[in-house]
């Protein structure tokens, strides 16, 4: 028997959780950031772990960034990259990324910044502004 309860979180689930994905960005599949920077993309990756409060921290203040301003998902493409699935792998290793919690911007060859473990809105913003 389907409670009250029950119907109003289905129906805010289905109705709020599509909107909630589309401003996350996209996984990470081998050459998916090669592919957006030779198309002339300016990319930031997203290092992150599923159980990681920090990453989490960082995800809020970008989406609230995000929210804030629409001229950042115009300029930068968001990928999130799973660091228990990609730690030890190339798209990791070949950029020096020393742990979880990292944000990369990237634009051709050329990395325009980094962040590694910093949570600040402020900060993050800096890093978001060098893709505008």
């Amino acid at each position: 028997m389907m409670t009250r309860r029950f119907l109003l979180t289905f129906l805010a689930l289905i109705t709020f959780a599509p909107m909630a994905i589309a401003g996350q960005g996209t996984d990470y599949k081998p050459g998916l950031i090669k592919q957006a920077l030779a198309d002339g993309k300016t990319v930031l990756v997203d290092y992150k772990a599923s159980w990681c409060s920090t990453c989490a921290r960082q995800e809020r203040v970008i989406e609230s960034l995000r929210k804030g301003d629409p001229a950042y998902d115009k300029a930068i493409t968001f990928i999130n990259v799973d660091w228990d699935q990609y730690g030890d792998h190339e798209v990791t290793t070949s950029r020096n990324v020393p742990r979880r919690s990292t944000l990369l911007l990237l634009k051709g060859n050329e990395e325009l910044g980094r962040i590694v473990a910093g949570t600040g809105q402020s900060q993050i913003k800096a890093l978001l502004d060098k893709a505008l």
